[in-house]
């Protein structure tokens, strides 16, 4: 039998959106769009970078609750408030997933408030991490 796990964190908009921060539909999992709010401050950090740590932190957490983590991620969509911003949200983004590579959507629009200044959604595979990889490269 299939099983579904829906995660809550606790956050106002998940129950004023009635949403889960996490689906798991057997072994995939998939996270809704998370921004850097500290959970234990209900604090955004105004510097980017420690936003976009903050939004891996907070993904990193929801997936360890249902036994998976960031290695197992294979798709991602980043969502970057100011274009001026991309290059220095990549350079985490890419920091972080190296080597797990997961395929990933890259845009700008305009978020809830102007205080998020990066958010991160992300479909994993439990178990992705450890599995055989093929690198194809198109490429000379």
């Amino acid at each position: 039998m299939l099983h579904i796990t829906k995660l809550k964190t606790g956050s106002k908009y998940e129950t004023l959106g009635s949403y889960s921060r996490l689906v798991a539909v057997g072994d995939w999992i998939f996270v809704s769009n998370t921004a850097g709010r500290n959970p234990a401050t209900g604090e955004i950090p105004g510097d980017l970078e420690a936003q976009t740590r903050q939004v891996f932190a907070n993904i990193e957490a929801a997936l360890a609750a249902v036994d998976a983590s960031l290695a197992d991620v294979v798709c991602s969509r980043v969502f970057i408030q100011n274009p001026e911003d991309v290059g220095s949200v990549m350079t985490i983004v890419g920091e972080v997933f190296r080597g797990i590579d997961p395929a990933s959507t890259v845009t700008c629009p305009p978020l809830g408030a102007m205080v998020y200044r990066v958010e991160l959604e992300v479909t994993a595979y439990r178990g992705a991490s450890r599995a055989t990889t093929h690198l194809v490269s198109l490429q000379g």
